[in-house]
């Protein structure tokens, strides 16, 4: 790229990350000749060790009568590390420009456990380049401590930023890519095939992401027990569009130890899809296929074979589901703490008394958006989930006040009560803030405030 202003020298700091066409300073006043020559992008930098002397523009030079030490220059090491570690990337590399003291101190191993950029117009792949190169000095070609890379909403980022992470970066263990449409399936093989102790993976909204998988390579020579050696334990496809239910296999059957799993909009998922997936990942504990359309209760019976390790469940807009699959739900996996059914029009009051009756621990529940849920669900619910803290019950059209105030006598630590467009009296929600006095009241009833 032609975008990179470079020196060779032998120890090489990036400045990274400038808004589009700002103005460079030197020692206080603006300076014509900018570092880069490329205007309306953002671009990764490399310097020179600043030199001993404050010539930075934001510290002025001391006077005659200022010949003391600055305040934060008397902070010892550990505390200006301690600082250092709040800051994201870019301003940590602008950092390292103040001073001598500040470039070693910006530079120590400890505070490069994680890169995080962000922005549409930074240059990822020259930036994630050029910090490995850095970070790789001692150690040639790979980069010991780096565990974290977070580049979510970098448009920019290609599959040549992630071949750089997966060949620098041998004990990456988080990987968030969310947002970046330019990736392809063969980058992130390549990150999953030689990031081994990777746990966390977040590639949502990558449109071109189809599944999970080793390299041909890496499977060759791992076989027979390759499937087994993804270590990924929280996935998140949100907004993969093009995941089927072959991909979802492929994910399955290579990610087994997989706990989070995210598959929110993956409109193309169906039942079977599910059903390969409770084969391999037994020990999934927060699983979410909200508006995946094609689901149904035959996939609510595949997902109640998680039993007792299922926590989190999100079935939201999935209009085939009925009674039926939540009683699924309800009879095996009665360690439900969550539960996001809203948009389910097909669950009535009998679906929440088996929900109520058998999950006794939940602690939120979102069953907006069923109109054939009345009050005499809420009492099921007052009745048997004591420990109650979130309860949306949005565009409900048979909740009436009479069944938020059986459930405000029962559930004292209610802390989050949605009742939007519902017809409920301002009797009744005065009568849920006397009894849940932390509860917050979502509502759209002008009398009440």
């Amino acid at each position: 790229d032609s975008d990179l202003s470079m020196r060779t020298l032998s120890t090489p700091s990036p400045a990274l990350i400038f808004p589009p066409n700002s103005p460079s300073f030197q020692n206080g006043r603006r300076s014509s000749t900018s570092s880069s020559s490329v205007t309306g992008e953002t671009v990764a930098m490399v310097h020179s060790p600043p030199p001993t002397r404050l010539t930075h523009p934001l510290i002025r030079l001391a006077s005659k009568h200022q010949k003391e030490q600055a305040n934060i220059d008397r902070l010892p090491d550990h505390s200006m590390i301690q600082i250092f570690s709040f800051l994201p990337t870019n301003q940590l590399c602008r950092c390292a420009r103040v001073c001598r003291r500040w470039y070693n101190l910006a530079w120590d191993p400890r505070l490069w456990r994680t890169i995080r950029l962000t922005g549409e117009t930074i240059n990822v792949d020259r930036a994630l380049k050029v910090l490995t190169r850095r970070l790789c000095q001692d150690t040639p070609n790979v980069c010991l401590m780096l565990e974290t890379v977070i580049v979510s909403g970098c448009r920019r980022l290609t599959d040549r930023g992630l071949y750089t992470i997966a060949q620098c970066c041998p004990e990456l263990r988080r990987l968030e890519v969310s947002g970046c449409y330019n990736i392809s399936n063969e980058a992130v093989f390549d990150v999953v095939s030689l990031c081994p102790n990777l746990e966390h993976l977040d590639v949502s909204g990558c449109s071109k992401v189809t599944c999970i998988s080793l390299t041909r390579e890496a499977s060759i020579k791992l076989s027979p027990l390759h499937g087994k050696q993804i270590s990924i334990r929280y996935l998140d496809m949100t907004d993969c569009f093009v995941l089927e239910d072959e991909g979802l296999h492929t994910i399955a059957a290579h990610c087994t130890q997989l706990t989070h799993l995210y598959l929110r909009r993956c409109v193309r998922i169906t039942d079977e899809g599910l059903r390969y997936l409770m084969i391999y990942c037994t020990s999934i504990k927060e699983l979410s296929v909200s508006d995946c359309r094609f689901v149904s209760d035959f996939g609510m019976r595949e997902m109640a074979k998680l039993e007792s390790r299922l926590r989190y469940l999100s079935i939201a807009h999935c209009g085939r589901i009925t009674d039926v699959g939540i009683r699924y739900i309800a009879k095996y996996c009665s360690k439900l703490r969550y539960l996001n059914a809203r948009g389910c029009e097909g669950i009535t009051d009998h679906g929440v008394e088996y929900l109520a009756k058998n999950c006794t621990k939940l602690k939120s529940l979102d069953i907006g958006k069923c109109p054939l849920v009345s009050d005499t669900g809420l009492e099921f619910l007052a009745l048997n989930c004591f420990n109650l803290k979130r309860l949306s019950l949005k565009s409900c059209e048979s909740i009436t006040g009479q069944g938020l105030q059986i459930v405000a006598a029962n559930c004292f630590d209610l802390q989050m009560l949605n009742v939007q467009d519902c017809d409920v009296s301002v009797d009744a929600l005065r009568f849920v803030k006397r009894h849940c006095k932390r509860c917050i009241i979502e509502h759209t009833n002008p009398a009440f405030f």
